[in-house]
């Protein structure tokens, strides 16, 4: 079967979406005459853009849809946004009731929906459970398009860095004073649960330690860090690169892919470092390394000695902090035999 205009729902998080990005290089490949369209929330918008296996991009501002009066305001538009693309197939990559409800309202008459589904998103779309239902989310996303046929050597993921998203980080790592010619690594002290962040102190311990041996530390994510930034600062020896807050996705992708290695948690610029292929150490407690790890080859994954490890609880019950036993000299020799292979 042939298709026209096939849509992707995958909404969020940052880390989510990119582990769906295969997904559009692998129908267009399949069915290269097809137009691709992504429904996706603001936070992960940026990471689609100039991506030459997607046509289009739609968003979907979730905000204005969070009251009754926004849903009945601004509901009819989003529809008709939708049903004037005549989606003949629907992919529902994020399995759950609001990305269900897209799915349906796009018109498209078949919908599927990735084996993990929740909140009776399962009921709307057909449900598929391939040959990865307990792997990685990357090939379990993967599993959804070899239903329909279609043969997936090697998962792509294009992130496109445009010239002058290369200018302005340029300029944004000069600012900083980092030298992109001379080794560095970047550290992630940020991630969207508490018990998934590795300590203040034992990133600042890290950072000096790779000053000491000649290779820079380079702090980068969001805004929400910069608590955790200045408690990292203070405990510091040596004032670290700060690029908290000051960039954007793909300016991030750009610093990421000029870093030696990443050190993160389970978190969204964790997942773009593996995309871009630079070496990941990637720290984890509540999650599934084997699930939402670093995808692919020449990353480490570092876990804590706790018994409850892959527990996935935001927080944890007895109140211990989940990564602490993860230890600063096991994450910098991780770092070294990355760096140094």
């Amino acid at each position: 079967m042939t298709y026209r205009n096939i849509l992707i729902v995958k909404l969020s998080a940052i880390g989510d979406v990119i582990h769906a990005l295969p997904v559009a290089t692998a129908l267009k490949k399949c069915f290269p005459q097809a137009r691709i369209t992504w429904v996706v929330e603001q936070p992960a918008y940026d990471i689609l853009t100039n991506n030459p296996y997607i046509d289009e991009i739609i968003l979907f501002e979730k905000t204005k849809f969070k009251s009754l009066a926004g849903f009945y305001r601004h509901a009819p538009g989003f529809i008709n946004v939708l049903r004037e693309r005549r989606f003949d197939l629907a992919l529902d990559l994020q399995g759950l009731l609001k990305s269900a409800i897209i799915s349906f309202l796009s018109g498209a008459p078949q919908r599927l929906v990735y084996c993990n589904a929740r909140e009776y998103s399962d009921k709307i779309g057909k449900k598929v459970c391939g040959p990865n239902s307990d792997g990685h989310i990357v090939e379990r996303y993967l599993d959804v398009v070899r239903e329909l046929g279609c043969k997936i050597d090697e998962p792509e993921f294009i992130v496109n860095i445009t010239e002058k998203e290369t200018a302005l980080s340029n300029a944004i790592a000069k600012q900083a004073g980092l030298d992109l010619a001379k080794p560095f690594v970047v550290l992630m002290p940020g991630t969207n649960w508490p018990n998934k962040c590795w300590p203040a102190d034992k990133f600042a311990q890290l950072a000096d330690k790779l000053f000491e041996s000649d290779l820079i530390p380079v702090f980068a994510g969001g805004k929400a860090d910069i608590t955790a930034m200045k408690e990292i600062i203070r405990k510091s020896a040596v004032l670290p690169i700060d690029l908290i807050g000051k960039t954007s996705l793909k300016q991030l992708a750009f610093i990421i892919k000029n870093a030696r290695a990443v050190v993160a948690g389970d978190t969204g610029p964790m997942h773009l470092a593996a995309a871009l292929n630079t070496p990941v150490i990637a720290l984890f407690g509540p999650t599934d390394p084997n699930r939402n790890g670093p995808y692919g080859t020449g990353h480490l994954v570092l876990t804590t000695g706790r018994f409850c490890q892959g527990c996935w609880r935001r927080r944890c019950p007895d109140g211990k902090d989940c990564l602490a036993d993860i230890g600063v000299r096991e994450v910098f020799e991780a770092v070294i035999s990355l760096v140094r292979l």
